[in-house]
């Protein structure tokens, strides 16, 4: 069992990838990341299938919704909709401020929504909170090995 947290990042901006790789490495907790960039991809390393065969089972996994092949929206319905997948936390990290889009992935089993900030000092702030939060205070259900 990895000793440290294990996110999987789902985004496909590469400058959000950077940033919240940079914004994890400042937290209180030692955080492995392993990025994806697309909705299939996403659900090819949560199924640990093709070139994901040896991944490790995410602690949290960390989405935007605007992704290319399969949405992210597709990707939550699809992790929450799966007996073996549905317990890991998933949340929303997006631009979307809309109350409907909010809304419709809480429906669809998101465990957190956070709109991604405008400027760099919130972005990080938004992370480190995400990071307080769910290593610090929430208890996840970690896979044994």
């Amino acid at each position: 069992m990895n000793p440290f947290p294990l996110v999987l990042h789902v985004d496909d901006n590469p400058a959000d990838a950077v940033l919240l790789r940079e914004a994890l490495a400042e937290g209180k907790h030692q955080v492995h990341i392993s990025n994806v960039t697309d909705g299939e991809q996403a659900m090819a390393f949560l199924h640990r299938v093709l070139q994901y065969g040896d991944a490790y089972r995410p602690d949290l996994v960390i989405l935007d919704l605007n992704l290319p092949k399969k949405d992210g929206r597709a990707v939550l319905a699809e992790v929450k909709a799966d007996i073996k997948l549905r317990a890991i936390p998933v949340v929303v990290f997006s631009t979307s401020q809309s109350i409907l889009e909010i809304v419709r992935t809480y429906e669809l089993g998101a465990n957190c929504y956070v709109s991604k900030p405008g400027n760099l000092k919130d972005y990080f702030s938004a992370v480190k909170s995400i990071e307080e939060f769910w290593f610090g205070f929430a208890s996840l259900p970690r896979e044994e090995k």
